[in-house]
């Protein structure tokens, strides 16, 4: 399973890269207006971005008709090549992210809460398919369940030829709240999660591990002292 970095912030996408272990990026608009960005402004931080990550950085379009996505998701392609665009999993979505593919532009189809929308998503054309986790547990339902149910389906189907490039369609993990959620998207098949910075850093924490370490570095002042 890859690693996204659901973020805007530049600072928090330039130390995960330096894990190793960044594999994409994944922004919205909330994301954005959080760490204060201006309109004016965004096309440069996407690419600002893009410098920063060599896989996709999916930017979402705001807009809410089909014509008027095309055109947003023709805008944000241009500004780097690696650029995915994110579009929400509604009609006009689907019909906007028909003709992007067509066009060889990649889309992220976002907010996608079922199977129907997973399957119709990948019929229009989508290159990744974003199930959410952590919104379903919001309203005391398992998130988890409804992933494996998409992963499963999707998996069931051959939709690379809709895609562009005849790609296979991914299926990315997001609203991932925990590292729980991380290990039980990796056993169900997911192929990438898509993490804020404080959930990849718990990804690498486990209390076994530091408490080893703690008794390593003691034992090793005995051995300087001997």
């Amino acid at each position: 399973m890859k690693f996204f970095l659901d973020t805007a912030d530049l600072a928090e996408i330039e130390e995960a890269a330096s894990w190793g272990v960044l594999a994409g990026v994944t922004t919205n608009p909330t994301l954005y207006a959080r760490i204060g960005g201006k309109l004016a402004d965004f096309p440069r931080h996407i690419e600002r971005i893009c410098e920063l990550v060599d896989g996709p950085v999916s930017a979402e379009s705001v807009a809410m008709t089909r014509d008027e996505i095309v055109r947003d998701g023709r805008e944000l392609a241009q500004i780097a090549p690696n650029v995915v665009v994110k579009i929400p999993t509604m009609v006009e979505g689907l019909a906007a992210t028909r003709t992007l593919a067509q066009e060889g532009i990649p889309v992220n189809m976002t907010l996608c809460f079922s199977v129907p929308q997973a399957i119709m998503a990948a019929r229009a054309g989508a290159r990744y398919i974003s199930p959410f986790v952590g919104r379903f547990d919001d309203i005391s339902e398992d998130g988890l369940a409804q992933l494996e149910q998409v992963v499963q389906a999707v998996g069931n189907y051959d939709f690379s030829e809709n895609t562009v490039g005849g790609q296979r369609v991914e299926i990315i993990a997001a609203s991932v709240r925990s590292a729980h959620h991380v290990a039980q998207a990796a056993l169900m098949g997911a192929d990438i999660a898509t993490v804020p910075f404080a959930t990849l850093k718990k990804c690498v924490q486990h209390p076994l591990t530091d408490r080893g370490l703690d008794a390593f570095l003691k034992d090793w002042e005995k051995v300087q002292k001997a």
